[in-house]
């Protein structure tokens, strides 16, 4: 999409957004909406500012935002009033407290079929292997994950700094990896490790390693979440699996990721309708795949992925009352 292009759209949908701005201030006052740093939670930060100031005459200002300071400012300060996207795993303790004593609230599921994580083989080593189920499976086909240095076979891991680095490689020891004829491979950064996935696709090789969902790549490259084959232990992933002086790792398996829109106590009493609202706004993981794809093709923004969604797609028309989804339509 050309800049003339997305500066004409950004100016037409600006007139429709002016279309409505009477009703600003009207059903829920001012708002702010914690914009996170990542690509899909960037896009529901600009679809709740549509959703809210258009359809229910909110005020709406979107500030930066990321999981660790966003949590820590809304249990401390009460601002913002939303987060849309957060990964409450990192937080869980904290937020659980916060929310018992009344001051945030969970909302929606942000993904109603969770956030995944794990280890992934791509869908055609799948289709091809059909007895690849779980991580023991595999394990035990050192012949399908070459290592690109040509010596053995690889299990990417992700980049050194992130918590699943840990994680990954406890379990690398805990089932055995290394004796099986496996080595680690630390892509480097994220986009090493997307990198990783993409290249292997282009040229139908065997991957096999640490990712996650929803993401672009995911949307672009069918993947299949390979099963631990054991029961989850939480007391073993808080005190071994996810520590990096983790002496003795055990099998387990990972750790579901909750992932909830959060809200103050604030905004649950005077939003109102835009409650209503938060309190649907899920989606699959397939949608949100699909729609980080078509963000990173168009090299586009988060905005322009939030009008993409609403423009495109009906699952938002759940989420509003009737009079609402008509004044959303009109603004695009």
């Amino acid at each position: 999409m050309n800049f003339f292009k997305k500066s004409m759209i950004s100016v037409v949908f600006a007139m429709g957004l002016g279309a409505f701005s009477t009703q600003a201030n009207a059903a829920c006052g001012s708002i702010t909406v914690a914009e996170m740093n990542w690509a899909s939670a960037e896009m529901l930060a600009h679809i709740d500012k549509v959703v809210l100031e258009n359809g229910y005459g909110c005020e709406v200002e979107l500030v930066p935002g990321s999981t660790m300071p966003t949590a820590t400012s809304m249990m401390e300060k009460g601002e913002p009033d939303v987060a849309p996207e957060l990964w409450i795993n990192a937080v869980r303790i904290a937020l659980d407290a916060a929310t018992e004593e009344g001051r945030l609230h969970y909302a929606a599921e942000v993904f109603s079929d969770t956030g995944e994580e794990g280890w992934w083989i791509p869908q055609y080593i799948a289709d091809a292997n059909p007895d690849i189920q779980t991580v023991e499976d595999a394990l035990n086909r050192a012949d399908l994950f070459p290592h690109p240095e040509g010596d053995g076979a690889a299990l990417y891991t992700c980049p050194s700094g992130w918590n699943c680095q840990l994680s990954t490689n406890n379990l690398f020891r805990a089932f055995g990896a290394e004796a099986k004829g496996f080595r680690l491979v630390d892509p480097g950064s994220g986009a090493g490790l997307s990198g990783a996935i993409s290249k292997a696709y282009d040229q139908k090789e065997g991957w096999f390693g640490y990712y996650w969902a929803p993401t672009a790549i995911l949307g672009k490259y069918p993947m299949k979440k390979l099963s631990f084959d054991v029961p989850h232990d939480n007391d073993e992933w808080n005190t071994c699996t996810s520590q990096e002086d983790c002496a003795d790792p055990q099998k387990n398996s990972w750790v579901v990721s909750s992932v909830y829109t959060v809200v103050t106590d604030r905004f649950k009493k005077e939003a109102g309708v835009g409650m209503d609202y938060i309190v649907k706004r899920a989606l699959p993981n397939s949608t949100i795949n699909a729609l980080l794809a078509w963000k990173e093709d168009n090299q586009a923004t988060g905005e322009d992925a939030a009008m993409h969604f609403l423009s495109n797609y009906s699952e938002w028309h759940d989420w509003v009352d009737s009079s609402a989804k008509a004044k959303i339509q009109s603004a695009l």
